[in-house]
């Protein structure tokens, strides 16, 4: 039994669900959720927290800030409570009401951005706000985790390298894409792998991230108003995109076999299953990444009043939960260049 001072000190890494008996096809779910800040960010977080502290940005009277849908706010958080910094999350309207108390319970000040950017996202207007702070006192130190290589860097090092040792004849990764942190660090690990490993990046539709048109998401984690700095579509093989209404339908289709997930799990779990469905290649060795749990989503994605005020009263529909059905979209053409956001603003 591990015994820590820190709460960063923990994490489990190596706990793996097979949903073959609830989708009928073979896929080993990596759940990331186990650690005290209840999601994947937690590796990302403490990457580049370390690394600021490597390089003397971060200093005693200094004040995080990051733009962050959730995960990651709560992340820095934890950390920054563990190490006593000040940190003030940029957040906004879509991100879930337990996830903001939890970061306030952890003594961080939220600010909460209610209008959208051009590409009807919060994401510009939340970085619009962080640099208006930076640029108001230099006491703060935004890491920026769109452009910060330690977000990518922190999955090369361990969550690619945990999946290998456990699954050395893997043959398909699906990796949600957000800033593409988790993708990018898996996907370099891999391609220097002994055996090929095809690399899946599942997205929301409504993000542009890999192009297309920009529409209404209203689940956090997944999915971008912009395209990622991070992302390098040359270690990707495939895009799936995934409607919200099948990531709402996946997410209480595991609830109803006992596994209660977050919305970007829901995503990734519906767009490899509708993959392994159309490819049907028998013994293939499957593995998606689960960002977090569904605890911050009980208010959201598992409130029915919420989910038919947005998505109509069918939504959970048993029989559409029960199979899983999907609506599909060809994929749309790329966007003009997009708005990128600067390298993190580091105070000296």
């Amino acid at each position: 039994m591990p015994v820590i001072s820190a709460p960063h000190a923990f994490n489990e890494s190596q706990l793996y669900v097979d949903l073959q008996s609830i989708f009928g096809r073979s896929l080993y779910l990596k759940c990331e959720g186990f650690n005290f800040a209840g999601s994947i960010k937690l590796k990302a977080a403490n990457e580049m927290v370390e690394s600021a502290e490597r390089e003397g940005i971060l200093k005693p009277d200094s004040i995080l800030v990051e733009s962050s849908s959730g995960n990651l706010g709560v992340a820095l958080s934890m950390i920054a409570a563990s190490k006593g910094y000040q940190f003030l999350c940029v957040t906004d309207s879509r991100c879930n009401l337990s996830t903001r108390l939890l970061m306030e319970a952890l003594g961080s000040e939220v600010h909460v951005i209610s209008e959208l950017d051009a590409n009807a996202g919060f994401l510009g207007a939340r970085i619009d706000y962080v640099r208006a702070l930076c640029a108001s006192d230099d006491r703060y130190v935004w890491l920026s985790q769109y452009t910060n290589p330690g977000n990518w860097q922190a999955h090369y090092r361990t969550t690619a390298p945990e999946i290998a040792s456990h699954f050395p004849g893997l043959d398909v990764l699906f990796v949600g894409a957000g800033t593409t942190g988790t993708l990018m660090g898996c996907a370099r690990f891999f391609r220097k792998w002994h055996r090929p490993v095809r690399i899946v990046a599942v997205d929301s539709v409504g993000s542009v991230a890999f192009g297309g048109k920009p529409g209404r998401r209203m689940i956090p984690g997944l999915g971008m108003s912009m395209r990622p700095p991070l992302l390098d579509e040359s270690l990707v093989d495939e895009v799936i995109r995934v409607e919200e209404a099948d990531t709402i339908r996946t997410c209480h289709r595991l609830a109803r076999r006992g596994f209660l997930f977050g919305g970007s799990t829901g995503t990734v779990v519906s767009g490899a299953m509708d993959w392994l469905n159309r490819q049907d290649t028998p013994g293939i060795t499957a593995v998606a990444i689960s960002p977090d749990l569904g605890e911050r989503y009980l208010d959201t994605i598992y409130q029915t009043n919420w989910l038919q005020d947005l998505y109509g009263e069918s939504i959970l529909d048993p029989e559409q939960v029960a199979v899983g059905r999907r609506t599909e979209r060809p994929t749309p053409d790329p966007p003009d260049t997009p708005e990128t956001p600067e390298t993190p603003h580091r105070s000296r």
